[in-house]
């Protein structure tokens, strides 16, 4: 490899390797000191998109369709983040979206794998590992180059505050990707931070996160068998199936940790159940992660087996599988030329420069379980609004843009557009924005609403 496809790594800044250098690691109190490296330069793309949730794959879809040489990077084996890794099978706020999200629907539909009620009509269920086919077919058909089982783990910017590289690591070890825009979609804002991006974490006054959840997909049941547990029919009765599942769960000998537990119709006898809440831990932090995820698994196993336990319906309850990425609400959320606040709720604004209305409501998981183990009352109520193309643009580092829960908005405003339904949104006017940028040698800031609508 020439020498100018290596870039000196040591720090903030990155300069062009002029020879290898030999020096030891030391280490000194409990802090080690590394020393300098040259990374190479793996690839490069008009757009590098970092996250491949709904998202991620929305924003690397939308660049590549849009004309622009498109690299996605994913530290998970699949597509789809929390759609597919996370077992989610369920998409909010989706109904008024048009574009990606409408064709993905369409996809998975045209698959037969999407839920129905037995009326007849469309749930917001899929089956998770249709979806990571899905979403493969539709990066592969816009020539979008993937790279999984990579994570991000350092930025490198030049001296006017302009993203040139991400760093990542990988079974191919240390590795950077040179891009002309990013796009962070790696829900906590990973790459965003390690750029030198501002943002904030957590309720305002407290700083607490609200509670992970770990999804499980279940089957040994079928839907006459727990008629009245799970909502199968087209009423606005949620409370009742949550309300009879707990008490029936209390009754097996466990009371789950959430006090709203769902479960929903996948396909067939094949059931999708959210029954975790994980307190007072943070998605940016590996050792809560780890070990909310073991406790939510023991959990969701404990919940099945008193279950079964009770016989009947239930008697051959099984779980088929637990979500390799535990469910994380709420990371950094970054700054950006504007930030998405409650007032917007509260009146229903609309932007100029908007990318997505948003109609799901304030949805805040308590995060204390001493005073409340399921949805936090704040007494306020949101009304359709927009999001603005602004929102998606960091405001601290030039050439990167955000989208899905990672953007700039507040912690009530995080609550509703956090969803996937307008992840999906966002990111494909993310892509959009940024491979229009990329090909016309501007930054996102200058870029106008009406170049991408």
């Amino acid at each position: 490899m020439k020498r100018r496809d290596f870039l000196r790594w040591g720090g903030l800044g990155a300069v062009v390797s002029l020879a290898p250098r030999e020096e030891s690691a030391r280490s000194v109190d409990r802090v080690v000191c590394e020393p300098a490296r040259d990374v190479p330069i793996a690839g490069d793309g008009d757009v590098v998109v970092c996250g491949a949730g709904p998202a991620g794959v929305a924003a690397a879809v939308a660049a590549a369709r849009k004309g622009a040489r498109t690299r996605l990077l994913e530290v998970n084996g699949c597509l789809g983040g929390i759609w597919t890794a996370g077992l989610l099978s369920w998409i909010l706020d989706y109904k008024n979206k048009s574009g990606l999200m409408a064709e993905i629907w369409d996809r998975i539909e045209k698959r037969g794998s999407r839920a129905f009620t037995k009326s007849g009509n469309a749930t917001n269920a899929y089956d998770p590992e249709v979806m990571k086919i899905v979403l493969e077919e539709m990066c592969a058909e816009a020539n979008v180059e993937i790279q999984l089982h990579t994570r991000v783990c350092a930025a490198v910017r030049n001296a006017d505050k302009r993203l040139t590289h991400v760093i990542t690591e990988s079974k191919s070890g240390r590795e950077a990707f040179a891009g002309k825009i990013f796009v962070d979609c790696t829900g906590d804002g990973d790459l965003a931070a390690q750029a030198g991006c501002g943002f904030d974490m957590g309720h305002p006054e407290t700083g607490d996160t609200q509670p992970f959840s770990l999804m499980a997909i279940i089957s040994g049941v079928t839907p006459e068998g727990i008629d009245g547990f799970f909502r199968d029919d087209d009423s606005k009765d949620w409370a009742g199936p949550k309300d009879r599942l707990k008490a029936e769960m209390e009754k097996g000998g466990h009371s789950p940790s959430y006090a709203k537990p769902t479960i929903f119709r996948l396909r067939d006898d094949l059931f999708a159940l959210m029954a975790n809440h994980e307190y007072g831990v943070k998605g940016t932090h590996a050792h809560d992660v780890t070990a909310a995820t073991l406790r939510a698994r023991k959990e969701l196993h404990a919940l099945i087996d008193g279950l079964r336990s009770l016989g009947g319906a239930w008697k051959n309850v099984h779980i088929v599988a637990t979500a390799e990425q535990i469910g994380v609400r709420e990371g950094r959320r970054i700054h950006g030329l504007y930030t998405v606040n409650t007032d917007d709720l509260r009146e229903g604004r609309t932007q100029k420069d908007a990318v997505c209305r948003t109609t799901f409501g304030i949805d805040v998981h308590s995060t204390d379980p001493k005073k409340e183990k399921g949805i936090e009352k704040t007494g306020l109520r949101a009304k359709p609004y927009d999001i603005p193309l602004r929102s998606l643009i960091a405001k601290d580092v030039k050439g990167l843009m955000m989208a899905g829960r990672c953007i700039s908005g507040d912690f009530i405003a995080h609550s509703s557009y956090r969803v996937t339904g307008n992840a999906v949104a966002m990111g494909e006017a993310a892509g959009k924005t940024a491979a229009v940028a990329a090909k016309s040698g501007r930054l996102p800031s200058v870029v106008d609403i009406s170049e991408i609508l």
